[in-house]
């Protein structure tokens, strides 16, 4: 008589343990990963001089997407622990002051469908039309009253804007509660993602919606390494590739946000990781 060997039957039950957990009710998450060391943008980008924007602010680690039932909770982390300078609570903040993550969503994979251009402040920046943008989650250290003021800067965009329920920061991670109704509803599994990581700015120009600027040169307050056009994107690091965290990943991002004055726009991928 043949026997089951111990290892082929905890075999058998590691095969099993994913059906098992969805089974179960257990929470569904999608998960992005990205390289340390790439939050530089196309890759010259380079952090304000204040001690405020410290090494590995805004270079993005992980993306979390959890879906709760009625809610879904975003967790994006970076590769440093996130303080509150600014004491965000003398202004009805968040708990952190400085970082600030926009996640753009498609709900649909649908050509002729959402936006292929980003929330004002953001620069020069496209989405191919097949997978264009339907929602972005504002990972703010603003509270909702001053997020809800500044989304009439979006125009036509503004209903595609979602405010979270709750904002906070744990360790190294921007936690990000919402109403599951305000993305639409949609199964995560369809999804495509992707986050434009960048600085929050209390005092934005009258047309940017709270994002700090990159220049040409840096200084205490600016990112430098960009243009002083409208032609760069605004954006410090993205996930590319595959967002499975591989080092070739950090090539990908510069590829995509490369851009060229007059000739070339910067590029914001879509990632399906359900797919």
């Amino acid at each position: 008589m043949r026997l089951f060997s111990p290892f082929r039957l905890l075999t058998a039950f590691a095969c099993l343990a994913i059906p098992l957990t969805a089974l179960a009710g257990g929470d569904a998450t999608l998960t992005l990963t990205d390289p340390a060391g790439d939050d530089n943008g196309p890759g010259t980008y380079k952090y304000p001089t204040a001690p405020v924007y410290t090494k590995g602010s805004f270079d993005l680690r992980k993306l979390e997407i959890i879906d709760k039932g009625d809610k879904v909770e975003f967790r994006v982390t970076v590769g440093a622990h996130i303080e509150d300078p600014w004491n965000s609570k003398d202004w009805d903040g968040n708990g952190f002051s400085v970082q600030f993550a926009q996640i753009y969503i498609d709900t649909d994979h649908e050509a002729g469908k959402g936006f292929t251009g980003p929330l004002p402040g953001l620069g020069s920046l496209k989405w191919a039309d097949d997978e264009a943008w339907d929602k972005v989650v504002l990972v703010s250290p603003q509270g909702r009253a001053k997020l809800s003021s500044e989304t009439r800067k979006a125009g036509a965009m503004k209903s595609a804007i979602v405010i979270p329920t709750v904002t906070r920061a744990q360790g190294s991670t921007l936690i990000a509660t919402v109403k599951k109704a305000d993305l639409g509803s949609t199964p995560l599994n369809k999804w495509g993602v992707n986050v434009a990581m960048q600085s929050n700015e209390g005092f934005p120009l009258s047309s940017d919606l709270l994002t700090r600027p990159v220049n040409e040169t840096g200084g205490e307050h600016r990112f430098g390494g960009g243009s002083d056009g409208d032609c760069d994107p605004q954006v410090i690091d993205i996930f590319a590739g595959k967002a499975k965290g591989d080092a070739a990943e950090v090539a990908d991002q510069h590829k995509a946000l490369a851009y060229k004055c007059g000739s070339q726009v910067a590029h914001m991928p879509m990632i399906y990781p359900g797919q």
